[in-house]
């Protein structure tokens, strides 16, 4: 019965979301773009804004042109760069104390997606003094305008410059979980690919696999449009096309601009058509171990699309067809070469194939938690009980062979 109510809610959310207010953000594209973001800025007459970053980011020098093109254009900016992987209620609280203090107009998000989730976080609280974030999780919590956004992403995985999505971690409980409400989406998106340039082989893997992740959750689901199955596609096919380039090179520009692409149309797709079971077990990890995002996508999402069997096959195939890696055969045949694939983008990355630090007590957490999230909003292929949450799990800690 509870998976036919799962379905039924689905259903009416699926109806439900031709209604709601969905729109994208203004892009600036192309290598060196970074540098127009000023006159956009000006363009909505906001004079004050808090810079959200990380000490990584910040210590590299990446927003150092930016900085000085925003003084040049007599813009004053406030920076906090405390976030860290994960981003916490307490950094999102310390950095709205900065944004109130300094009267900001705006807000500028310069860095991964824990950074941008900080700063939509942020955004969030301007507009909902008096609601704890703990009380906005799930849909639909915020409804009212967050401040200008502007994302500028510096890696090319979450796609979080493109979603209405808002993943943060409560630090006393170890939880992690998702805002998501329309009135998160960013305003101005920034695809600079210079930003990602150099940006390390292991990162370069991981984020790029969130962007995969992203794709194909969205495209295997059942809550689709046309234009969420065409991004999902074309991000999936961008990423088969240039995330060996990207990891082996971290200088190819074009390669870079393209994993851009492929995150962004990423987004696109998993804001409308959600993700599934592979994130809500891969949010446990962040929130348990503060396991990085990409990385807990890359490991959980050959598992769970082979567990899901004779249900994704049909579009599994196509997707292998896009990404050129069919076999000619029938759906299973081209299905089961897809995962192969992706199994082989993390062998080739050096990306585990299980992880060896989940502990047997924090199992029965990991599939409360992963439940919650997944049920009833995901429209997954196979809606997953307990049983099946802890069945994967048990999965990613041990061997393929075991």
């Amino acid at each position: 019965m509870y998976k036919i109510y799962c379905r039924i809610f689905q259903n009416v959310m699926k109806v439900a979301a031709y209604i709601l207010p969905w729109r994208k953000p203004h892009i600036l594209e192309g290598a060196g773009c970074i540098l127009n973001l000023p006159e956009r800025i000006i363009a909505r007459k906001i004079k004050s804004v808090l810079l959200v970053s990380d000490k990584a980011i910040m210590s590299l020098g990446l927003p150092n042109a930016l900085l000085a093109a925003l003084e040049e254009s007599e813009i004053k900016v406030t920076i906090y760069d405390e976030t860290v992987p994960n981003p916490t209620i307490d950094n999102i609280e310390e950095a709205l104390v900065l944004y109130k203090q300094n009267e900001c107009g705006g807000i500028i998000a310069f860095g991964g997606g824990s950074v941008i989730d900080c700063a939509k976080g942020v955004g969030v609280r301007v507009v909902r003094p008096r609601t704890k974030i703990a009380r906005m999780k799930g849909l639909l919590k915020v409804i009212r305008r967050i401040p200008p956004l502007f994302a500028v992403p510096t890696t090319s995985g979450t796609g979080s410059e493109a979603t209405l999505a808002t993943v943060v971690v409560d630090s006393k409980l170890n939880d992690k979980y998702a805002i998501m409400d329309p009135a998160t989406f960013p305003h101005e998106a920034v695809l600079d690919p210079l930003l990602t340039v150099g940006l390390p082989p292991n990162i370069t893997a991981t984020t790029g696999m969130d962007t995969l992740t992203h794709a194909v959750e969205a495209y295997i689901g059942n809550s689709n449009t046309r234009e969420t199955r065409e991004m999902a596609r074309k991000a999936v096919k961008l990423v088969f096309e240039n995330i060996y380039k990207a990891y082996e090179d971290g200088a190819n520009v074009e390669a870079r601009g393209n994993m851009q692409k492929a995150a962004y149309y990423g987004g696109v797709a998993f804001t409308r058509a959600y993700v599934g079971n592979v994130h809500a077990i891969a949010h446990t990890l962040g929130g348990l171990y503060n396991t990085p995002h990409g990385l807990a996508n890359a490991v959980i999402l050959p598992i769970v699309l082979e567990d899901y069997g004779k249900k994704v096959y049909k579009k599994l195939a196509k997707l292998a067809r896009f990404a050129g890696v069919a076999t000619g055969g029938d759906d299973e045949a081209d299905a089961k070469a897809f995962i192969a694939a992706v199994r082989t983008f993390n062998s080739n990355m050096k990306i585990p194939e299980r992880f060896d630090f989940i502990k047997d007590e924090d199992i029965p957490q990991m599939v409360k938690w992963a439940a919650e999230e997944a049920n009833p909003i995901y429209p997954v292929p196979v809606v997953y009980d307990g049983a099946r949450f802890a069945k994967a799990i048990q999965k990613i800690r041990r061997p393929a062979n075991t």
